[in-house]
């Protein structure tokens, strides 16, 4: 058998991280047992369904290097092909056409309520005859569900999974307008992919066992499946926003690389051994869906900010560079780039993230003002240290970062001056902040010219 998943997204908003997670156990499933990843967009709900989003999604999935080994496939064009399956399910016995109005079924929610029961639809139409439908109501098509019993899942990470049939009502294949629903499509669409594994959140549980029921109805194979739990915040509860929880996209405009938030999401539910840095080639050749864990994964920025950190510090400097161009707010010039390749092996240790690394070496650009804390650091900067600063620099002999560290301290010694009182205004002049790459590193790479001009300028400030 060749093993086939489905990443199947709706496109009602952008990609969030337990999606991406999602997608990406599907794609190194299918890596791991030499199989096929597809993607389809179930794009059904064309009131809340948008262009954008999938887009959005796409764009995503791109930038995370696991888009689908096929185009994908939009749920919206095989509409015809699920109302003929709804219709062929009548023909067999194993669907029915229901005539409820909207006031029985309100009726029948009233009645749950007060009984304190879930609402379910109370098998009305199920065996009556269409002949004595009332003339003003247009029929769903419901699956004749079994009633009695139960129905198991066999998942390969929750195990054996057993609801009561009583439990689920007959549920609804095709509205009255005519359009399918989810369940429906969710079926004909996994049976047209060939899909034999369908892993995704434990929040579709219960789908599952509808789903299960349409596909023993048709006397298709029932796919393998495998629920994961679901993504909760560092205080337990469910991910949103106000744990940090972005989307894919915005992540991606933060500065986070793509490598290193996969190495991220695979260790959100899967691990092997002890290991923090899992990268996609040995994820390949590691993953088991089998092996997820049952308790829900905790998202931890400080962890994603981690790994980040350790994939940007392992790019080789020109790779590094490429990645974090998009960050500045212009193109940075010849000489500019120069400086900045030079000294990203001091800047990428202080950066967690591509948009931080690109604000570390601005002072490599050729900008023009100062923080407002540079400022201060240099309006109280007293006359005589100006003087002395502007004299070292202007008659610095040698300018590489260790002639200039030993005759700025040698300075500081000869006319007992504490070195910080030296170095902190002519780093805010120089870098225009006051954290800065190493001074000396710094001074050597912008050369002596850009050095004495900044420091000139700034003292006019």
């Amino acid at each position: 058998m060749t093993v086939i998943t489905r990443f199947a997204p709706s496109p009602t908003g952008s990609l969030h991280i337990g999606s991406a997670r999602t997608a990406y156990f599907n794609w190194l499933y299918a890596r791991r047992f030499g199989g096929r990843y597809l993607v389809r967009i179930e794009d059904t709900d064309t009131e809340r369904s948008t262009a954008d989003a999938i887009s959005t999604i796409k764009e995503g999935l791109s930038w995370l290097g696991i888009e689908g080994d096929e185009p994908p496939l939009l749920q919206s064009s095989r509409q015809k092909e699920h109302v003929a399956l709804a219709h062929l399910l009548v023909d067999k016995g194993c669907a029915y056409l229901c005539y409820a109005s909207p006031q029985e079924l309100a009726a029948m929610r009233e009645q749950a309520r007060k009984q304190g029961k879930p609402a379910r639809y109370n098998g009305l139409w199920r065996d009556k005859d269409p002949k004595d439908a009332p003339a003003n109501i247009k029929p769903t098509i419901r699956l004749k569900a079994p009633q009695t019993g139960t129905t198991t899942l066999h998942d390969l990470i929750q195990g054996k999974v057993t609801v009561h049939n009583e439990q689920l009502d007959d549920m609804i294949l095709l509205r009255s307008d005519g359009t399918p629903t989810y369940m429906l499509s969710v079926v004909a669409d996994d049976r047209h992919m060939g899909v034999t594994h369908i892993i995704r959140g434990d929040d579709h549980l219960t789908n599952s066992f509808r789903q299960y029921q349409l596909y023993e109805a048709l006397g298709w194979q029932t796919p393998h499946y495998a629920h994961m739990p679901l993504l909760h915040g560092s205080d337990g509860k469910k991910l949103s926003k106000r744990h940090g929880a972005l989307s894919v996209g915005e992540w991606h405009q933060q500065g986070y690389l793509a490598e290193a938030m996969l190495s991220y999401l695979v260790r959100l539910g899967w691990s092997h051994k002890d290991d923090e840095i899992i990268p996609r080639e040995q994820a390949c050749l590691l993953f088991d869906v089998k092996d997820v864990g049952k308790a829900a994964a905790r998202f931890d920025k400080a962890k994603l900010d981690y790994i980040n950190a350790h994939f940007m510090r392992s790019l080789p400097p020109v790779a590094l560079y490429d990645a974090v161009c998009p960050f500045f707010a212009t193109p940075p010039r010849n000489h500019e780039k120069e400086r900045i390749i030079a000294g990203l092996d001091s800047l990428k240790k202080r950066a967690r993230t591509l948009s931080e690394l690109a604000d570390n070496a601005k002072c490599y650009r050729d900008r023009t003002t100062l923080s407002p804390q540079a400022r201060d650091v240099l309006q109280k900067t007293g006359d005589d240290i100006r003087q002395k600063i502007t004299y070292i620099i202007t008659n610095a002999q040698e300018w590489d970062r260790v002639s200039l560290e030993q005759s700025l301290r040698h300075y500081a010694e000869d006319n007992n001056i504490p070195m910080k009182q030296l170095a902190q205004p002519l780093r805010a002049a120089l870098s225009g902040d006051v954290v800065s790459p190493p001074l000396f590193e710094m001074m050597a790479l912008l050369g002596a010219s850009t050095c004495r001009k900044r420091w000139t300028t700034a003292l006019k400030t």
